[in-house]
């Protein structure tokens, strides 16, 4: 990637997503491969007058934990990651594979005990979130694994994280306030509805969101962003849906997902490919099976699937729903060591109600 591209995607982080301040401790994560915007990063919260540090993982690591640690390693949490969450300012994730598939053959039962370990950590870290203590953001570097995963040519899958993260713009955070203003307009008229009932080929299910809050994803949490969500009723959802695109965890896809709803909870799941994988997830824990959150996808520079929940949940004309673990902010009181995204198109015969009234037709809102 050219380097003023690197240097505008550092700023951007640094002053708008992560409202870097002097004196913040500022956690930098991701592999050896995304070491171009490690470095771009680090640079700018250094004149920032932050205190990064970096935590660069290499090939294979990740793979040699889950196929070798025993089940008391897979369960053990340092007291230095509690420490971490309890002490940071910020943090920044960012993503790019040498093999999005390195988990493919490991047992689901291996990841799930992980997931369940890590529960009351994700849950401190969302909780500092919510109230402020703790201002994180996920983006993507553009690796060949990760290029190949979207159909595409590294040269492509770069333009396509360009244009999707606006850094094409010649003032990109301008742009993004652009976009937080059209969706504060969408998030403050969702708050004024109760009930929703989402219709589609193969798709029937109600959802309240009586009482909670919906959050305006406009490029600080993740980037690229595009997104409204809330935490729905714990025991609302009713009714059944067909998810159109597959499911991604840990680099294992699950086809054809199908859920039925009864009081807020899975009481059946059907996979074409999969199977195995998503009840093995949804027995994770009780909180697995509840959804956390339930959001509308409005980026309308992400038209295309990806195999990467960071742009694909944000696709325009898009509703997802996710199990497990909801986001204090918006009310949600569902806790669960798995939050797993799940997509539905609805550019082509979708239909939402709110109140009994249509609000979104077709992949857009009628209003906003």
């Amino acid at each position: 990637m050219e380097n003023h591209y690197l240097e505008r995607w550092a700023k951007v982080l640094v002053h708008y997503s992560l409202r870097l301040r002097k004196g913040d401790l500022l956690r930098i994560g991701g592999t050896a491969l995304t070491a171009p915007l490690i470095l771009a990063v680090y640079r700018e919260a250094l004149a920032a007058g932050a205190h990064p540090y970096t935590r660069v993982a290499i090939e294979g690591l990740e793979e040699t934990f889950y196929r070798y640690a025993s089940e008391e390693q897979l369960r053990f949490i340092s007291e230095v990651e509690r420490l971490e969450i309890e002490k940071l300012d910020a943090y920044l994730g960012i993503l790019g594979y040498w093999n999005t598939r390195s988990l493919s053959s490991i047992d689901p039962a291996r990841l799930a005990i992980r997931q369940e370990a890590t529960r009351d950590l994700n849950q401190r870290f969302l909780e500092r979130s919510a109230r402020g203590e703790l201002r994180w953001c996920v983006t993507q570097f553009p690796t060949n694994a990760d290029a190949q995963e979207a159909d595409m040519s590294l040269r492509d899958y770069e333009e396509f994280i360009i244009r999707a993260c606006l850094l094409d713009r010649d003032d990109p955070v301008a742009a993004w306030e652009q976009v937080k203003a059209r969706q504060d307009r969408i998030a403050a008229f969702l708050e004024k509805i109760r009930t929703f009932r989402i219709v589609a080929p193969d798709v029937d299910l109600t959802i309240s969101a009586e009482g909670r809050r919906w959050i305006n994803a406009f490029g600080d949490k993740n980037f690229p962003d595009g997104e409204v969500f809330t935490g729905p009723v714990e025991d609302s959802a009713n009714g059944y849906v067909r998810f159109t695109f597959p499911v991604i965890f840990h680099g294992r896809e699950v086809i054809d997902v199908r859920l039925w709803f009864e009081s807020g909870r899975v009481v059946k799941a059907e996979a074409a490919k999969g199977i195995e994988l998503l009840n093995t997830m949804l027995d994770t824990d009780p909180g697995a099976r509840y959804v956390g959150e339930f959001a509308f996808g409005l980026n309308e520079g992400i038209q295309r699937f990806t195999k990467n929940i960071l742009f694909d949940e944000k696709i325009g004309g898009t509703f997802h729903l996710a199990l497990g673990s909801g986001y204090p902010e918006t009310g949600s009181r569902n806790t669960s060591g798995l939050h797993w995204d799940m997509i539905c198109d609805l550019r082509q015969g979708g239909e939402v109600y709110g109140d009994g009234e249509l609000i979104y037709r077709d992949g857009r809102f009628l209003v906003g």
